[in-house]
């Protein structure tokens, strides 16, 4: 399996005397209803699995329900959200040989452009790392609770997020095929951003 990474980001320099600027960023939310829609669909799959037995006797009703939210969520973030909230997109596709190709591009960074805020890339990341765990949860649940009939969409929920989680991964660090080192790259700079940037402001 092949992988083609799509850069279009450019070194730009920062404006370190726009304190203005900084705070917009880190307190606004540019794309309102693409943040909305990123935690609709997936919330709304979760809350419908888990009121199913509770408002619908009507398991196909159920079953059909959910799996049009997930499928509409793995929609818009592959294809929007994930451009507007973090400027990153990712695709599979199959050449003539047969091989497949993991696509990733990253957002320009230029003065036209309208940066994604620090606001709408945490509730992009959590709501993608988070989802996932839940679906999780919900394998075992219904693994041990015997309701074997409900792991056929569990798992559908579990395929379908963990593949958008997996591909923009891979995105934001650069197209590296070795999932333990993305997995490790990408925890230590969550953890740097977490720690560094509340002390930054504190000094400031």
């Amino acid at each position: 399996m092949k992988q083609a990474l799509v850069d279009d980001t450019e070194d730009v320099s920062l404006d370190f005397g726009n304190e203005e600027e900084l705070a917009f960023r880190k307190a606004k939310i540019r794309h309102p209803v693409a943040t909305f829609f990123h935690l609709f669909f997936r919330v709304s799959a979760i809350i419908t699995y888990v009121g199913c037995d509770w408002f619908s006797r009507s398991f196909v009703g159920c079953f059909v329900t959910v799996l049009l939210l997930l499928s509409f969520d793995f929609w818009s973030v592959k294809n929007v959200t994930g451009r507007l909230m973090v400027g990153l997109r990712w695709w599979n596709q199959i050449d003539e040989d047969g091989k497949s190709h993991w696509i990733f591009e990253a957002r320009k960074v230029s003065p036209n452009t309208v940066a994604a805020t620090e606001a709408e890339a945490r509730v992009f990341w959590l709501g993608l790392i988070i989802c996932p765990m839940i679906w999780i949860v919900f394998f075992f649940s219904s693994l041990f609770s015997l309701k074997l009939k409900w792991l056929a969409l569990v798992i559908a929920g579990i395929s379908l997020q963990a593949a958008n989680l997996y591909g923009y991964v891979l995105c934001k660090m650069g197209g590296e095929s070795d999932i333990s080192k993305v997995t490790a790259s990408f925890l230590s700079q969550t953890v740097f951003q977490t720690a560094y940037f509340p002390r930054q402001r504190r000094l400031k």
